[in-house]
């Protein structure tokens, strides 16, 4: 009998059946894979065979490390492929500028670029940020609208007061300072607290102290202080009687120097991001023996003059304080403008060609522009600055006088008779709005020119001296908006003016 079941095929009958089998799964395959390489796309295909994405980066000065704490970070703002910074241009509280340039970063349907930035330029990434906001806030000038629980600057007092306020919060924010602690004590880290040039010491004081804006980190820095004392330098360096200073000078060249070996941050900005600050007379000399110091770096100057080099885009002219004492307390106020019955008031020594002209022209001769060299015994100064109705601030030898802080202290109305001098915050402030400025030219007619002044406007700039005393303030514990904060502001918009690179 023949049986039903079926014989296996032999291998030569079976052979074609199986690579069509074989070719129809790899097909198969080869389709399915190409699809999915499609539609995720290289990077995100799990049968990529391209490098890791940590290889593709670029823009590294050192070879990439995979620990996570040593890759350097993107800006915050910077999400998914980098973008370069914005770069930074001029600046200033009247005119809000900003130049932004960017270039793509080059990108394949294979590979994508992304760049991870140094800790300067996100610093510098931060500023421009801020340097949008603060022009943003300039198209609203009278009164800020930004919210705070301190005080909300408003009033003609100010050049732009949402600007400023814009800054001033940016400031709060983002400024950091770095204090070299090269410099031994007496010349370096400190300074005087009392006499004229109290603002020099206390300043240095409040950074040494370190509760405001010190960082000790000078990665994070945005800018750089120069903790010298011209001051004390002149009274541990100075031969008296000498007609040279350049002990001084030197002495302040030789810090550069050593500050500029042991640290890579003055190289980098040949000194651009770096300050000084001095109340002394000679303090912008002294910085003429290292020149990318008086030519690069932010000066802050009690002698701002702009004959002498002091350029306002860069450098800050800060206010000359006479504390007599050292005290800060009861220094503010005076009495009401019915209460002020002399028209102008004045009394210092002769120093220098203007005073001499005040003094020939008005001592002792007018009871209602009463100027003296020497008040008579038994006459308290502070008494007949509260009992005037305009305070003469004369320059002397050099440009900077205290008695502008002293009228604003008693409430008078200063009037300012100077050539080239540049008032304090004056980036912020509208001296016109609180003062009056008499040409040299025009001292004979000092008289005429107060006598014009009407009392409804005289009652205005009398009670914007009262607003602006705030900025002026010595406080023992820096409080907002005071001299010392309004200080650095001055020095953080200057530093806004700049674009540092490695």
């Amino acid at each position: 009998m023949c049986s039903t079941t079926n014989m296996p095929r032999s291998a030569s009958s079976n052979l074609p059946y199986s690579i069509l089998i074989l070719v129809f799964f790899l097909l198969t395959f080869l389709f399915v894979t190409s699809l999915v390489d499609f539609t995720l796309g290289p990077e995100r295909s799990w049968i990529s065979f391209h490098s890791p994405p940590w290889a593709r980066r670029v823009g590294f000065s050192r070879p990439f490390s995979r620990d996570g704490n040593k890759e350097l970070e993107r800006p915050s703002s910077v999400i998914g492929i980098a973008e370069p910074p914005l770069a930074p241009s001029m600046l200033n509280i009247n005119k809000f500028e900003e130049q932004n340039s960017s270039t793509e970063s080059p990108a394949t349907d294979t590979a994508r670029v992304i760049k991870t930035y140094t800790k300067l330029e996100r610093l510098e990434a931060a500023l421009a940020k801020a340097r949008s906001s603060i022009r943003e806030a300039s198209k609203n000038n009278m009164t800020s609208i930004q919210e705070d629980p301190d005080y909300v600057p408003r009033g003609p007092i100010y050049r732009n007061a949402n600007a400023f306020h814009r800054s001033y919060l940016e400031m709060e924010k983002l400024f950091k300072i770095y204090v070299y602690e090269e410099g031994e004590l007496p010349m370096f880290h400190t300074g005087p607290c009392r006499s004229i040039y109290s603002s020099e010491g206390r300043f240095i004081m409040e950074m040494e102290k370190g509760n405001f804006y010190r960082t000790r980190d000078p990665d994070e820095a945005l800018v750089y202080f120069l903790p010298f004392s011209v001051v004390m330098m002149v009274q541990y360096l100075y031969v008296p009687g000498a007609h040279e200073y350049h002990a001084i000078g030197h002495t302040v060249a030789d810090y550069v120097d050593v500050v500029s070996q042991r640290h890579p941050f003055w190289n980098r900005s040949l000194g651009a991001d770096h300050f000084m600050l001095s109340c002394h007379d000679w303090g912008p000399h002294t910085t003429s023996y290292v020149p990318n110091l008086f030519k690069n770096s932010i000066r802050v100057l009690c002698n701002a003059n702009t004959s002498e080099g002091f350029n306002p885009s860069k450098d800050a002219s800060l206010p000359e304080i006479n504390l007599k004492s050292g005290e800060i307390t009861g220094l503010i106020g005076g009495p009401s403008p019915s209460k002020r019955p002399i028209l102008a008031f004045f009394a210092g020594r002769l120093h220098g060609h203007i005073r001499y002209l005040l003094l020939q022209q008005w001592k002792e001769k007018d009871q209602d522009v009463q100027v003296y060299d020497t008040l008579p015994n038994g006459v308290p100064y502070e008494s007949m600055l509260k009992k005037s109705r305009f305070c003469l601030c004369p320059s002397g030898y050099e440009v900077a006088s205290p008695r502008l802080v002293e009228a604003i202290y008693a409430e008078c109305v200063p009037v300012l008779i100077s050539d080239g001098y540049v008032p304090p915050l004056s980036d912020v402030l509208n001296w016109k709005a609180f003062s009056v400025s008499v040409a040299v030219k025009d001292i004979p007619n000092l008289k005429t020119i107060l006598m014009g002044i009407s009392q409804s406007h005289y009652l205005r700039l009398h009670r914007r001296v009262k607003q602006v005393q705030r900025h002026f303030v010595i406080n023992g514990t820096p409080k907002r908006f005071d001299i010392f904060h309004m200080i650095v502001h001055s020095i953080w918009l200057r530093r806004l003016n700049v674009l540092i690179q490695d």
